[in-house]
């Protein structure tokens, strides 16, 4: 008889990008008759309650660090591993007493360091074993690479949301190194896969711009008046997506200005491949979904975060997306067609990845490393 078992999902509080690309991977393993259990912050709780009501939803929120106006990312979060450190084993301690009351059988952590217990098979999800550091550190990052290896490797299992070879979507972030004995590739996760829209058989159904904002702030907040700056009183209506998920939709337009504090997945879907244009980060939850749906869109790294900056590079000389950096942002920028062609082996391969890791978790023996 198939057991069906009680499974915690922790995404990391860094912007809703972690929760996002959670939203697919608890959906299927619920579709497996599984309960699903969200640990999380207020903010990432509301996004699944709106996209997935009816799980347990427990408030078991991580380190949510801010971005300095400032400093780099990297300095910025230099500066804060005291209170990283703290938070690590403050939740490794707190997740034992979550087990114990809701008598969980798996725990799925997304990049949370400290959600590793040795009575539960436990998940960690990263798509960049390797952290890259910023050129001047260069020489010091095989150190990230070895203390995130030993991360990885207290899990039973460490999924990758990437394709293995030379397809794929992460670069040197996943690839090119020795993966512990425990990484699986799972495919891209997009919660608009297999998601009906309206629009499906009539994506002209829009013509606007579609800007998605993401990230902590002040960069989110500095990157939207840039943007609106240049595209206000223009005959294109433009659509911001806020990424704040709340209890209530709301919508604010000024002049051809419209934004949205959140939308459904679904509205969601239908507001991208509508669109003219996109401008979005580079954050790879935010690649793989315009992939999923196949667009293409101009990526703007978030200053000094040396993830974004690699991805939009590395996609820009595959020729899958065009890229610009913020302070390179003017009245004179080319908005790319949204529409593109990824192979279809990418989301083909995705399915069958995905099916493999969750049976493999559902059925084996926990084995870490």
């Amino acid at each position: 008889m198939k057991k069906i078992h009680n499974i915690l999902i922790c995404p990391l509080e860094w912007g809703l990008g972690h929760a996002g690309r959670m939203i697919p991977l608890a959906g299927k393993l619920r579709e497996m008759d599984n309960n699903i259990f969200i640990g999380a912050g207020k903010e990432h709780l509301s996004l699944f309650r709106n996209e997935l009501p009816g799980l347990t939803y427990i408030n078991f929120p991580g380190f949510k660090p801010g971005y300095s106006r400032f400093l780099p990312q990297y300095i910025a979060l230099l500066l804060k591993t005291p209170v990283l450190i703290y938070h690590i084993i403050l939740e490794h301690f707190r997740l034992k007493k979550i087990i114990h009351e809701n008598a969980i059988d798996i725990v799925i952590s997304d990049n949370r360091f400290g959600l590793w217990n040795k009575k539960v098979k436990t998940v960690y999800v990263t798509h960049m074993p390797v952290i890259p550091f910023p050129k001047l550190f260069f020489f010091l990052e095989f150190i990230g690479i070895i203390l995130h290896r030993a991360v990885m490797k207290k899990y039973s299992f460490c999924f990758i949301p990437d394709l293995p070879g030379e397809l794929n979507l992460s670069g040197r972030l996943s690839h090119g190194i020795k993966l512990p004995r425990n990484a699986r590739y799972i495919g891209l996760l997009s919660r608009f896969t297999g998601l009906y829209s309206s629009l499906d058989d009539n994506p002209a159904g829009f013509d606007h711009y579609t800007i998605i904002l993401s990230g902590p702030e002040p960069q989110r907040e500095i990157l939207k008046q840039k943007l609106i700056s240049i595209l206000k009183g223009k005959d294109v209506p433009v659509l911001i997506l806020e990424g704040k998920p709340g209890n209530a939709i709301e919508m604010v337009r000024t002049d051809n200005i419209i934004s949205y504090n959140h939308l459904h997945s679904r509205e969601i879907k239908e507001v991208i491949i509508g669109s003219r244009s996109i401008i979005t980060r580079s954050g790879y939850t935010t690649i793989m979904e315009l992939i999923s749906l196949n667009c293409n869109a101009l990526l703007i790294p978030t200053p000094g975060q040396t993830e974004q900056e690699y991805l939009a590079g590395y996609l820009l000389e595959k020729g899958w997306f065009t890229t610009i950096s913020q302070k390179n942002i003017n009245s004179g920028i080319v908005l790319p067609s949204v529409k593109s062609g990824w192979p279809r082996e990418i989301i083909e391969q995705s399915g069958l990845l995905l099916d493999k890791a969750l049976k493999e978790l559902s059925e084996e023996k926990q084995e870490k490393g």
